[in-house]
């Protein structure tokens, strides 16, 4: 027999719609006033949900929509059995895609009955958070050793399109995943439906997905959907947190989305606005979201999230609220990005809170120190290096140059989510192996050797071991190349002999031919001069007399043609004095 409570839970109360304003519902209850944030339920197949929001008085209600109100009109029933929005938990979830609801959308099966729970979810109490400060290692060189992350922090991403963000987060799940053993969880707020669908298969052919879980409020979704589904994530992640004691990492993008979606629902429900037309509540909103991100002794959540600053103004209220709650800004930079040099992380504008002597310990703290103040030195060379180039420099500001080259490519990073296009394998490199790698750099150690050395490589060793064995391809190169040449030799000596066998033979028989000449009669060549002269007199006496003759010709008709050019001159000069006195003549009359 039930008890009165458990007839209770499963008692439905009912209400009619009085009011549909795009997705805002006004729904009138006889008694038993739903209380904030219950589901309620309407339409033809009770499909369309709505998430009560305020009461209006004792018998109203206003709820946002959390799906398109279409087929809504006033007077329709509505029906709720008190409970609020829930999403299943469990290690069922792990590899399945879902929406706000906790559907599956990736066309697989649908799970099997598992557990739900309530998606509004208050943050771990401070006698549960640890107290402890501890690095999340990545794995990645640039991050660990100059932007630490914290177990269990916030860490801010900051790039476009086209800069590697995609790789950067993929790799991270990656390096979670398969050497942590934790989950990795992806929230998209506001997300693009391509976007979602290509990282979605990217993740599958990179075999992630058995240890991932995706959520998405996509972009053509009602702001109710997208307001909720970053909580859905935290609901899910805080599972894996608090029940089975494992790390999770979950990345948000875009978490600026969740605050236009608050302030979309804030001015549907007629609140007056605050600054900048962004609702009054944008600051508590927030911190319910960001503040169930938290290390406990039990595990650790840890969120890097993607913010988008409108009209890069950092003193948006967007960005000041969201700044308040990140422990680390990676900052992509697209020229970095142009040049090759991945991952694209601006090492002088990225920062975190972590970096303290206190936190990573004094060595880290002082070398990571000497490497931005390298970077930064190198970076105010750079116009000098392009006006008057590097010989213009001193000793000293060349070896900077030297030096932060050597490190700007030292860490960048053959990725395991980029094998395929690459060709290069990845790597993992632990946070003592980049340290002692960026050490042996500022000491000079690898001085004689080419920046190319240090270019998508692991630990520092790699790059001795890769000029050695470019060194050996190359000779490996030359000698093949002598044994062709001498296989060559031969055959080119054996034609350099026939050809001047020939050319002697030539040159005998001119000799022949000449010696022969030499002996012909004396007669012949008495006789050839004679001809020889007399035939020159002739020609001789010929062209005098018909030069003679046509120069006679050619005075006679300069003569003529100059006698005819001055009458016509003298015939002019007539007519024009003629011409002038008869002007005179008329102007004197």
């Amino acid at each position: 027999m039930k008890t009165i409570q458990e007839q209770k839970d499963n008692s439905l109360n009912y209400g009619k719609i009085i009011s549909v304003r795009g997705s805002v519902v006004d729904i009138w209850f006889e008694n038993n006033l739903p209380s904030i944030y219950t589901l309620l339920h309407s339409g033809k197949d009770k499909q369309i949900a709505v998430e009560v929001l305020t009461q209006l008085d004792d018998n109203t209600v206003r709820g946002i929509s959390l799906n398109p109100t279409q087929g809504l009109a006033r007077g329709m029933e509505v029906e709720t059995d008190g409970k609020e929005l829930t999403v299943p938990v469990g290690k069922e979830i792990l590899g399945r895609m879902f929406d706000v609801f906790g559907n599956t959308i990736d066309h697989l099966p649908p799970l099997p009955e598992i557990e739900r729970r309530n998606v509004h979810q208050k943050p771990p109490p401070l006698s549960a958070r640890s107290v402890k400060s501890d690095i999340f290692e990545t794995g990645i060189k640039a991050i660990d050793v100059l932007v630490p992350l914290e177990r269990g922090g916030k860490a801010g991403l900051f790039g476009g399109a086209g800069v590697g963000k995609t790789v950067l987060l993929t790799e991270m799940i990656h390096n979670t995943v398969a050497q942590n053993k934790g989950i990795s969880m992806f929230c998209g707020i506001g997300e693009r439906c391509r976007e979602g669908n290509e990282l979605y298969n990217a993740m599958k052919k990179a075999d992630l997905l058995k240890n991932m879980v995706m959520i998405f409020g996509q972009m053509n979704e009602t702001p109710g959907a997208r307001f909720r589904v970053g909580h859905v994530a935290l609901t899910m992640a805080e599972y894996f947190r608090d029940d089975e004691h494992r790390d999770v990492l979950i990345l948000i993008d875009n978490i600026f989305r969740f605050i236009q979606a608050g302030m979309e629902v804030s001015g549907l429900m007629g609140q007056m606005p605050s600054r900048l037309g962004y609702q009054p509540t944008m600051g508590t909103e927030l911190s319910k979201l960001e503040e169930r991100i938290a290390n406990t002794n039990a595990g650790a959540i840890t969120s890097i999230q993607a913010v988008y600053v409108p009209a890069d103004d950092l003193t948006d209220p967007a960005a000041v609220h969201a700044f308040s709650h990140l422990s680390a800004s990676i900052v992509l930079s697209r020229k970095k990005a142009s040049e090759g040099l991945y991952p694209s992380i601006d090492m002088l504008q990225s920062n975190s809170k972590m970096a303290t002597p206190g936190i990573i310990g004094e060595a880290h703290y002082n070398l990571a120190q000497k490497i931005r103040h390298t970077l930064a030195k190198y970076e105010d060379l750079k116009d000098i290096i392009a006006m008057l180039g590097m010989e213009q420099l001193s000793v000293e500001d060349r070896n900077v140059v030297n030096r932060a080259r050597r490190l700007e490519r030292f860490l960048t990073q053959p990725f395991f989510a980029t094998e395929q296009f690459s060709g290069m394998k990845g790597k993992e490199v632990s946070l003592k192996d980049a340290l002692d790698g960026c050490r042996r750099i500022l000491s000079d150690e690898f001085k004689d050797l080419p920046e190319s050395a240090f270019y998508m490589i692991g630990s520092v060793d790699e790059a001795r071991e890769k000029v050695n064995t470019k060194t050996d391809t190359s000779n490996s190169k030359d000698t093949s190349k002598e044994d062709k040449n001498t296989s060559e030799a031969k055959p080119k000596d054996s034609t350099k002999e026939n050809t001047d066998a020939a050319q002697n033979k030539t040159k005998d028989d001119n000799n022949n031919d000449q010696n022969k000449l030499k002996d012909a009669p004396k007669e012949n060549s008495d006789e050839d001069q004679t001809k020889s002269k007399e035939i020159t007199k002739v020609n001789t006496g010929t062209d005098q007399d018909k030069s003679n003759d046509t120069a006679k010709d050619n005075n006679n008709a300069n003569q003529t043609k100059s006698k005819e050019i001055t009458k016509v001159n003298g015939d002019a000069d007539k007519n024009k004095s003629k011409a002038s006195e008869d002007k005179k003549e008329t102007v004197d009359t």
